[in-house]
């Protein structure tokens, strides 16, 4: 049984599909982090980003990521999606969720995920503003 589940696309994220996955009769607790896009970003207003990735090694650092986690805290399964290509105010780039006996172990995992991913995933975005548009190193 798979107690990983990655994905990088340009499809719209499910929280659903990753609530599903991690759900098991054997946690009392699942914890969910989402990241939206928000409208601003040091006070400049946000229009829309542009997430890109280097797919292979990204799966795979992500994979990293999940087993790490499934050996450094008590959990039963995690997921980890990520989003790719152009996304609007609102709309969910990333999505992370764990499952355990014990709520602490789930939040920890997550929390452990996401600050994983943003160091070490190759994954690049980009912001639009109303007057241009910057690359930011997302993930080196």
């Amino acid at each position: 049984m798979d107690k990983t589940s990655i994905k990088i696309t340009s499809e719209k994220l499910d929280l659903q599909e990753c609530y599903d996955f991690v759900t098991a009769d054997s946690c009392g607790g699942i914890a969910a982090f989402v990241g939206t896009v928000r409208n601003d970003t040091q006070n400049k207003k946000v229009i829309q980003l542009d997430f890109s990735t280097y797919k292979p090694m990204a799966v795979q650092e992500m994979q990293k990521i999940a087993v790490l986690a499934l050996e450094k805290f008590e959990i039963y399964k995690i997921a980890i999606h990520h989003a790719e290509g152009m996304l609007n105010i609102g709309e969910i780039p990333v999505i992370i969720t764990a499952s355990a006996k014990h709520r602490k172990a789930a939040f920890e995992a997550c929390e452990f995920a996401i600050d994983t991913l943003k160091e070490s995933v190759p994954i690049w975005k980009k912001e639009f503003f109303e007057d241009g548009e910057v690359w930011v190193n997302a993930h080196p």
